[in-house]
């Protein structure tokens, strides 16, 4: 079931699926969804609700896996990947393929007023906590604190908004 509030603005070039198995897709007062987003329920049963004024840049991609929540006021810059699901790979004698998916680790969170830098890759268990920054590039597995400004692979801390030693 895919809701979307009469205010927000998608893209005629963006690409959202409805769910076989009942996975519900909302999109919240003034969100904006640029061209060539993909929201796809794949990879589990998990929801993906986006909360009111955020806006999802071209060519992010957002699987519905084990869920994914983004607060109001979120910005995700261009080329993101949010994706909140695992493929289960142990068992070498069978092609991944057929193994299914790995226990969730919690699906993506993604808490109000955060700012999500251009080519980032969200994996299940991703808890981004209020008015973060994810600095371009890089890959978030974990939970990041509030405030906090966080980049490259691996992910580091450099600073927190209002204050930051690191940052030019």
């Amino acid at each position: 079931m895919i809701i979307i509030h009469d205010t927000a603005r998608i893209s005629p070039l963006s690409d959202i699926e409805d769910s076989v198995r009942g996975t519900r897709i909302s999109i919240g007062a003034g969100s904006i969804i640029d061209s060539f987003v993909k929201i796809k329920p794949a990879g589990g049963m998990g929801d993906i609700e986006i909360g009111k004024d955020c806006v999802i840049n071209s060519g992010c991609v957002l699987y519905t896996g084990n869920g994914i929540i983004i607060g109001n006021r979120v910005a995700i810059a261009a080329n993101c990947t949010l994706a909140p699901t695992n493929h289960e790979f142990r068992d070498p004698h069978r092609p991944i393929r057929e193994q299914g998916f790995r226990p969730s680790k919690g699906g993506i969170q993604i808490h109000d007023d955060v700012w999500i830098g251009a080519n980032c890759v969200l994996l299940d268990g991703a808890i981004l906590e209020k008015g973060c920054v994810i600095g371009a590039g890089s890959i978030v597995r974990g939970r990041i604190p509030e405030y906090a400004i966080y980049a490259g692979n691996p992910i580091t801390r450099i600073g927190s908004r209002g204050h930051s030693d690191l940052l030019p």
